[in-house]
């Protein structure tokens, strides 16, 4: 979506898209308005033993968390009622659900597991959260795994559906070493991770900033 002022540049919604393999049709959550700030932490996983030489050893990517707040706001939406019936029936019920589905498991998988519980089988289907991808830009695509989620209702309206809400959301990266190879976030992973050393790298041919002079390489 551009600008709504001519002449000021298009900005990019950032978003998550998140699948419930092994189907490939997506649930796609359009930020609204894109986050202020995105709060991002590294915590390194050492290599095991501690000996000498050691100590520059790494037993993998770090793990990187990520943490945003997401403002959701149906006002624009109510002022054309003829044009956004959804939203003048649910509020923000449909985006909120969509929200909330990226940390539960798969419908139809918990409804044959409760059959099956039923049926007294001891074979239970294993039941995984979707693959969800944070879209921040086309320089960042990652595979991530919401750790947590924290939605405040704000305003309602008559029918007391949320009209006004803020999402905060804690999302860790998911690496080579979490997803398994036919799991199409291991190649988003590693596409990352390319992106990320071609980023690198220019920081040191193309640098204007004055970060890098001086420094011996």
């Amino acid at each position: 979506m551009g600008s709504d002022f001519p002449g000021s540049p298009r900005v990019l919604k950032g978003g998550i898209v998140a699948y419930q393999l092994p189907s490939l049709l997506p649930t796609v959550i359009v930020f609204q308005y894109n986050p202020d700030e995105v709060s991002r932490s590294f915590q390194i996983q050492g290599a095991n033993g501690g000996g000498r030489g050691d100590a520059n050893r790494v037993n993998g990517p770090p793990q990187e968390t990520l943490s945003f707040s997401v403002e959701i706001d149906a006002a624009d939406q109510l002022e054309h009622p003829s044009e956004n019936a959804v939203t003048v029936e649910n509020g923000l019920h449909p985006v909120i659900a969509a929200l909330e589905r990226l940390v539960y498991p798969s419908y139809p998988m918990v409804i044959a597991n409760e059959a099956l519980a039923l049926a007294g089988s001891a074979f239970v289907l294993g039941e995984q959260a979707p693959l969800a991808l944070l879209i921040w830009g086309p320089k960042r695509v990652l595979p991530v795994q919401v750790q947590g989620l924290s939605i405040r209702e704000e305003a309602f309206d008559q029918a007391l559906n949320p009209i006004r809400a803020k999402a905060d959301l804690t999302l860790r990266v998911l690496t080579y070493r979490d997803l398994d190879v036919t799991n199409p976030g291991y190649w988003v992973y590693l596409a990352s991770f390319t992106r990320k050393e071609a980023m690198s790298a220019l920081n040191l041919f193309g640098d204007k900033t004055g970060l890098g002079a001086g420094l011996p390489i």
